[in-house]
């Protein structure tokens, strides 16, 4: 465990200008506070050793900035692969459909939602959908009708109100 002789000293008395430096450096507080943060953490593990050094702030200035700039080199990266690849195909939007079918399954009991969506969006057998529910067979097929028979009720419900509204 290191030594915490006068770490916290150290820490109040430099977070200020290494936070303030590695600002200038990123143009990003979030990712400034990240690497400064980061910076401290590898300082406090090896404080027994950084507490001996001349200028102790300049080793953890030198390592926030060298993680600052190891993350900017990790985004350009990404970057550039973005640009020599293309976009990614764009996922369509939920149709009308769909969102009524999500909106009626919210309104299902979890276990019969749950078992709903094992069986027929993951394709699982009953058997397998018992083991991962810890439930008996006899009681997922029980789950999945009245979870069939509540869905049919609430979709024709909506289909009613939609012809009403029509």
């Amino acid at each position: 465990m290191p030594d915490v002789d006068g770490f916290d000293d150290f820490y109040r008395g430099s977070r200020q200008r290494l936070l303030g430096f590695v600002y200038v450096l990123t143009g990003n507080l979030a990712e400034a506070q990240d690497a400064v943060q980061e910076a401290y953490i590898r300082a406090w593990q090896r404080w027994s050793t950084v507490r001996g050094y001349d200028d102790p702030e300049a080793w953890v200035r030198v390592v926030a900035s060298r993680i600052a700039v190891s993350r900017w080199r990790s985004l350009r990266s990404r970057a550039r692969a973005y640009l020599r690849h293309g976009a990614e195909e764009s996922i369509p939007a939920p149709t009308t459909d769909t969102v009524e079918v999500v909106a009626a399954l919210r309104r299902l009991p979890e276990e019969q939602r749950t078992a709903i969506a094992l069986y027929y969006l993951c394709g699982m057998p009953v058997a397998e959908v018992a083991r991962e529910t810890e439930a008996p067979v006899g009681t997922v097929k029980a789950r999945l009708s009245r979870g069939r028979a509540a869905l049919a009720g609430l979709l024709a419900v909506v289909d009613l109100e939609e012809a009403a509204d029509a």
